[in-house]
């Protein structure tokens, strides 16, 4: 809102309506394209260690499913932002459990391509046979995730994408059905099933725990979902129907698909072909065995390009969900800006993608599956235990809050409702992250170190930054983009500063209007921000009289903190002082006027709740209902444009419509 004694305001800026254009069904698309990838790479090696109980890991798999999803939907309704575990633990812990669940997730998102467009290659070698060998496959591997890079950075445009992801969806169910259904007809014997089982031996415990983590990967699904809340438009049936049918999938889907792996490639002598000739494409080692030759040749071909289009199209979809979380953390102050820097042009953060396309590369080059998906299944546990976890703790700390998706089977407990099957998924998560770590060396050492250097950068950035490790501080989004060039709006500005959660928003509003076209340092032209704290005075001291040191280092605090905010911006310096008044609207109206500025940015105090007419003390004119004394006294005085936020107090927030400049003026 803006109001000036002689000027006219600026025009009014365009009014942005953001459409929730996703619904049910769309999602169920996104959940099983990542979860058809995932059957693609991720059978053999399970297969290897689980052996003949392949088809009973993956059914545990289809029950956790269930628990996440259940958690994730929850958890996704209860705010807008968008995002997964990271948002959940941000709004039921603080920044830095948010940070690290957000941090593991980032690295399971790197891995996924690597994953993804290796096995692509392995796929494709039915139609060139040389890609059977280390270099071909490797250059091939680097080309689709520098495709996948370029495709991202570019950007995706939603109708179109939407459509291709149905339609391949579609096709990979259709053809995945028809593999089951041929397998159960050729192959399926119970003997051949149930008599390799020896467990302890064959398979082992370690081996079973193993394979019991590393499905893990077909459940960062729900998690890529998750980053399109605020865009889904679906109702609380809908919601129960999306939790019910993905279940149901992965249960048929992977159960069978497991059943037949095991009945068409047999365990002999605690081994299978599908852990070992065919790892890194079991699925062709499915309807390589199949018969007749023409129904083999068929089906080889069309699995070969059927998952190399998926698996690409799964990479793709890995490294949006990279951006989204990168766009996140960094607004949200928790990684650098320059990470989360947008693309001039394309609005996309096109650094941290090239940088997770470079980290992926750099996975690809050992061409190792079991290395890659054992520290994925670290950066998953530990993810989902934070998910789980956080949606508990929301049930205490947030429980009047409307829940359009809510997690079944509740009990009460302290005076909350505690969901059961949330309960036991962050059982599940913690002992399963506990035994990624005991079982495979590589995810205890590569998990924790990436855990380590993470926590070091978000340390030293929110310390340097002297920000809070646990509140959470947001940066506008404007920070992440190219500063364009444009004529500053106001080349002074007063911002007086009270200490509130405002405070930064409000530095930032007059910095935007402040800051300029970036140019070198001996042609720019600053802008001042003139930061304020205004001591009210009695009238029983003298204004001279000796104030508290914590009012005084309290207020030295929010300056500093607004200068930071404030310089960060091109073009701009932030001046601070200290004023004692007895009255804050006098006091500010006064600076402005002796100091010239342009404009006043003002963060509006919480109105009066007393009703009855402005005689009485309470709400009369249109302007009362919205804005509290000082913001009244300094519309009505100030000889400049005043700029003022929307006010924090509930009456404010409750209303439907915030009054205009004009209303403003005439009020005043």
């Amino acid at each position: 809102m803006s109001t000036d004694g002689a000027a006219p305001p600026p025009a009014s800026r365009s009014r942005v309506i953001l459409r929730q254009s996703i619904g049910s069904p769309m999602l169920f698309t996104i959940v099983y394209a990542s979860l058809a990838s995932a059957i693609y790479f991720s059978l053999g090696v399970v297969a290897g260690h689980a052996l003949g109980l392949t088809p009973v890991v993956f059914l545990v798999t289809a029950l956790m499913f269930g628990l996440t999803a259940m958690t994730y939907l929850e958890g996704a309704s209860l705010h807008p932002e968008r995002g997964g575990a990271t948002v959940f633990a941000r709004y039921a812990f603080n920044e830095l459990i948010s940070f690290i669940a957000g941090w593991a997730i980032l690295l399971d998102y790197i891995i996924l391509i690597a994953v993804t467009c290796y096995s692509a290659t392995q796929y494709l070698r039915v139609f060139w046979h040389p890609l059977g060998n280390y270099t071909e496959s490797l250059l091939l591997a680097l080309a689709f995730i520098a495709f996948v890079v370029l495709v991202n950075v570019r950007g995706f445009s939603g109708g179109r994408s939407a459509k291709r992801i149905g339609m391949l969806a579609a096709g990979d169910l259709a053809l995945q059905l028809l593999i089951m259904v041929l397998g159960l007809v050729l192959f399926f014997n119970p003997h051949t099933l149930l008599d390799p089982i020896h467990l302890g031996s064959a398979p082992t415990w370690s081996n079973l725990v193993f394979a019991l983590t590393v499905t893990t990967i077909a459940l960062t699904s729900v998690e890529s979902a998750s980053g399109l809340a605020g865009e889904v438009r679906a109702g609380r049936g809908a919601l129960r129907r999306l939790v019910g049918s993905g279940m149901a999938l992965v249960l048929v889907g992977y159960v069978g698909i497991a059943i037949v792996a095991v009945t068409a490639l047999p365990v002999h002598d605690g081994h299978t072909a599908l852990g070992g000739r065919y790892v890194d494409a079991p699925v062709l080692g499915i309807v390589m065995q199949m018969h007749p030759h023409w129904l083999e040749q068929t089906l080889k071909y069309l699995v070969g390009a059927m998952a190399t289009v998926t698996l690409v199209a799964a990479a793709s979809a890995a490294m949006l969900g990279l951006s989204r979380l990168a766009y996140s953390l960094s607004t949200n102050r928790q990684i650098p800006s320059a990470l989360g820097a947008l693309h001039p042009k394309r609005s996309t953060p096109y650094v941290l993608i090239c940088i997770a396309g470079v980290m992926a590369a750099a996975l690809v080059v050992p061409e190792n599956l079991e290395f890659l998906v054992g520290i994925y299944a670290f950066g998953a546990m530990l993810a989902f235990t934070i998910a789980h976890l956080s949606v508990c703790r929301l049930r205490y700390s947030e429980p009047d809050r409307d829940r359009p998706y809510k997690v079944p089977f509740s009990v009460r407990v302290r005076g909350g409702e505690l969901p059961l099957p949330a309960v036991f998924g962050v059982l599940v998560s913690a002992a399963g992250l506990v035994a990624v770590m005991v079982v495979h060396e590589p995810a205890r050492y590569v998990g924790l170190g990436w855990l380590a250097a993470g926590l070091a950068l978000y340390v030293v950035y929110r310390l340097a930054d002297e920000n809070s490790l646990l509140r959470r501080v947001t940066v506008s989004p404007d920070m992440l983009r190219p500063e364009q060039a444009r004529e500053r709006d106001y080349g002074s500005i007063l911002v007086p500063l009270f200490g509130t959660k405002l405070d930064e928003d409000i530095v930032q509003t007059a910095a935007l209007l402040a800051s300029g076209e970036p140019t070198d340092d001996a042609a720019i032209d600053t802008a001042t921000i003139e930061a304020v704290w205004i001591f009210e005075m009695p009238m029983a001291l003298p204004l001279e009289a000796r104030l508290p040191e914590e009012q005084i280092k309290h207020a030295r605090q929010v300056l500093a903190r607004a200068k930071a905010v404030g310089e960060e911006y091109a073009g701009v310096h932030v001046a601070t002082a200290t004023i004692r008044a007895r009255g804050a609207g006098h006091a500010i109206v006064e600076e402005a006027r002796r100091r010239g500025v342009e404009a006043i940015v003002l963060g509006a105090e919480e109105p009066s709740r007393i009703r009855g007419g402005a005689r009485l003390g309470g709400g009369g004119l249109p302007l009362e209902n919205y804005v509290g004394r000082i913001t009244k006294y300094v519309i009505d005085k100030a000889t400049c444009r005043v700029i003022v936020t929307a006010p924090p107090g509930q009456d404010a927030r409750s209303q439907a419509t915030l009054p205009t400049a004009e209303e403003l003026s005439a009020a005043g």
